[in-house]
């Protein structure tokens, strides 16, 4: 008797490397580990090997041409190179059930039937979440009936479209096993040696908040649902056992509940014992201070943090109630920044361009007012981008507030360039608004690319705090000032030119990113290029030449009390401070003021006073010595962002 063929099953959750890692394709893991647990016939059915990584499309296709279904996770990273993908398989096995599924296919029965419409060689869409209907897929995917499998869109047999009532979410998360623990992953890992993995770990799924611009508390219609905790600290044990260096908490409010401080700790300890993992990176949960300061002390003290992401959004009411964000109250996170700094760690927060009711006058006045409340670490300034089956996907709402959107290249920061890539993913920008017209969105964005390249990639961070603590000039003042000088001040004026010209070139379509071969073949954020051109370029001397004349031409016209030689002394350590390649010595520097101190205890949120005398310091600049351009550029600029970790150690006094 002949042996019984079995479906082949193709998965395809495809990244992008980083720094030499993939992560594990955690989306498609989960449905295997959940169907392999709950088929009838699970001998029936053969699952290949995980497609993961962005390789040539013709190679895919062949690896994937003799599979009986395949099943796609798509999201914005992913979406065009998985359509050409499942056209190309089609085109050459006609009979292969193709199924889409994940973020990017649209849940509304419309949206859904033009999508199918639009690329007839996918069979099946998916909506919410994935784990049962992928199992019934697969239970009838013999007979080829899907008038009764949930949560999914189809053409019929008589070309009507077909729209299934949504599966009830999985309120017991433990029905599905973890593919870490299950041995899904093994096989990939196995036939990829030399491959690095990061990894994705969900504690729980649902977010009990609802913004526009975000679609997973729509998605879960605001309940929480957990894993048993015992699961969770067997998969920190295979982390740390296989070696996996980063791991990233995909929970929307991690730190909601009591048990993440017992999470925490778990994931300290095991570094500690292990040495792995050896970075734990969490999204925080929005209406929380003790908890979450507790719980990001633990990963600090552990070394498993580069720093606490703060994620306001915006510090305009108008904007926060426009995006239903009414129940997320800025005064928890000035509570805990100012907490986090008076216990020296990191924090960082994101700041979304372009939200509705958002002016250039309040976008600009709040990041200023957020720097001074005590954010001197790192603002993350994010463009805003039309996620598919948000609120603000609707075109009700982008004609309420006159959105202005343009398709964009879609690179991701830090990830490898591809020297010609068959497709590039696309994304969609807001470029413009009722309140921030497109002129108006340029300018913002050119602040942005300031702010973080003076302030917080510290360039010009010691005069600025000093100027503003002495003066009370706003640091949105500061900022402006350099946005309006002339060609006499030319290091300055190019650098204003580059990002102008790079505004301009996002909003008509170019990709938010500047791609270097030259610097570790990855593409940099503008203010982070423009950081890297100025230390290697021998432009840093005439760059601090030039901000001393803007900043005292400042002080003079407006008549303000601020000595020149305090200004001198503070322009001088800044550039002294600045991490470079190639120290061999460490120098010695005589201030005329006690900047240094006074500096620090800015920073840290305690009252200071800037005296006279003669204060000695020692630069350490040979403790961290980089032989390499590369090796600087990893850790000062690439892995040193978040941290801030620009500056060289000071040591000495008066």
């Amino acid at each position: 008797m002949m042996p019984k063929e079995k479906i082949k099953v193709g998965l395809v959750q495809i990244g992008d490397e980083f720094g030499g890692q993939y992560y594990f394709p955690y989306s498609i893991g989960l449905l295997q580990a959940y169907a392999q647990a709950h088929l009838k016939k699970s001998e029936d059915f053969e699952f290949l090997h995980h497609i993961y990584k962005r390789s040539a499309i013709a190679e895919i296709i062949e690896r994937l041409i003799n599979a009986g279904i395949v099943f796609f996770s798509a999201y914005l990273w992913n979406y065009r190179i998985s359509l050409e993908i499942a056209r190309g398989i089609k085109q050459r096995n006609n009979d292969c059930i193709i199924v889409f599924g994940g973020p990017q296919i649209p849940e509304s029965p419309t949206g859904m039937e033009i999508f199918l419409k639009n690329y007839p060689f996918i069979n099946i869409a998916c909506y919410s979440e994935g784990e049962i209907p992928f199992l019934k897929i697969l239970e009838n995917a013999k007979e080829q009936t899907w008038e009764n499998v949930p949560s999914i869109g189809f053409t019929g047999r008589d070309q009507r479209f077909i729209y299934s009532k949504q599966a009830g979410r999985i309120l017991n998360l433990d029905t599905i096993p973890s593919p870490y623990l299950e041995g899904v992953f093994d096989s990939i890992i196995e036939a990829n040696p030399n491959e690095k993995w990061s990894a994705l770990i969900e504690t729980n799924r649902g977010c009990p908040y609802t913004c526009d611009f975000c679609y997973w508390g729509k998605k879960t219609k605001s309940r929480i649902h957990s894993y048993n905790i015992e699961r969770i600290f067997k998969e920190i044990d295979w982390f740390s056992r296989k070696k996996i260096e980063f791991v990233f908490t995909c929970d929307a409010n991690f730190g909601l509940f009591q048990r993440d401080l017992d999470i925490a700790v778990k994931v300290a300890e095991n570094k500690k014992k292990y040495g792995y993992p050896m970075a734990f990176s969490v999204q925080n949960t929005k209406n929380s201070t003790e908890k979450i300061f507790l719980l990001q002390k633990i990963l600090n003290d552990a070394g498993l943090q580069k720093g606490v992401n703060l994620a306001l959004q915006s510090l305009n009411e108008s904007t926060l109630k426009s995006i239903k964000r009414v129940n997320i109250t800025n005064r928890n996170y000035r509570e805990l920044q100012q907490k986090f700094a008076q216990s020296n760690i990191p924090t960082f927060s994101d700041i979304i361009i372009g939200l509705p009711n958002e002016t250039y006058d309040t976008f600009t006045s709040g990041v200023s007012s957020l720097i001074e409340s005590g954010q001197h670490n790192r603002i993350q300034f994010i463009n805003l981008t039309i996620l598919e089956n948000t609120a603000m996907a609707e075109p009700k709402y982008q004609e309420r507030y006159d959105f202005l959107t343009k398709e964009v290249n879609l690179t991701q920061h830090h990830s490898s360039i591809e020297d010609k890539p068959e497709v590039m993913e696309k994304q969609i920008f807001v470029v413009g608004t009722k309140t921030m017209p497109p002129d108006e969105w340029v300018k913002t964005r050119i602040f942005c690319w300031l702010m973080a390249l003076f302030y917080f990639n510290k360039l010009l961070q010691i005069p600025f705090v000093l100027v503003n603590k002495v003066c009370g000039i706003s640091f949105r003042k500061l900022i402006e000032m350099f946005m309006e000088v002339d060609s006499r001040y030319r290091s300055v004026s190019e650098i204003l030119a580059f990002f102008t010209e790079k505004a301009m070139a996002v909003q008509n379509g170019d990709c938010e990113y500047i791609a270097s071969k030259k610097w570790l073949n990855i593409w940099w954020p503008a203010d982070e290029y423009i950081f890297i051109k100025l230390c290697l370029e021998n432009e840093l001397a005439a760059f601090y030449k030039e901000s001393e004349a803007i900043i005292s031409g400042f002080i003079n016209k407006n008549r303000l009390q601020f000595s020149p030689v305090l200004l001198h002394d503070a322009i001088e350590l800044n550039k002294q401070l600045i991490k470079l390649p190639f120290n061999k010595s460490d120098i010695e520097i005589s201030l005329h003021y006690n900047i240094l101190e006074g500096y620090h205890n800015i920073l840290e949120g305690r009252d200071t006073t800037i005296k006279e005398g003669i204060y000695t310091y020692t630069i350490d600049k040979t403790s961290d010595g980089w032989l390499t351009v590369d090796d600087w550029l990893r850790d000062v600029v690439w892995y040193g962002t978040k941290k801030g970790a620009y500056l060289y150690h000071c040591y000495g006094g008066l």
